[in-house]
């Protein structure tokens, strides 16, 4: 039976062979997507176009849907719901 030591030192080779050969794998994928790129002469929108879009939208503001009529604060109906309308119809605090 190995020691707690040694299984420690196995670990340690073990996780330095990981790294090395993760960093190997990842230049050669990294050198085929950069030939790919260069052959189709493909821009970051022709890769990533949802990632754009999703930055171009992101931080709008959305015009509240629903009004507390006490106390006149808003909600948008994103996100989690305020106390104020937590567990009732939300038809009747429609804007």
């Amino acid at each position: 039976m190995t020691s707690y030591k040694e299984l420690l030192k196995q670990r340690e080779a073990l996780e330095q062979q990981i790294n090395e050969a993760r960093r190997q794998e990842l230049a050669g994928a990294i050198a085929q997507v950069r030939a790919l790129v260069a052959e189709y002469g493909l821009a970051q929108d022709d890769v990533f176009p949802a990632a754009r879009a999703r930055s171009a939208s992101s931080g709008t503001k959305v015009a509240p849907k629903y009004r507390d009529p006490a106390t006149g604060q808003t909600w948008t109906g994103r996100g989690k719901a305020p106390k104020w309308i937590q567990n009732q119809d939300r038809a009747q605090f429609a804007i």
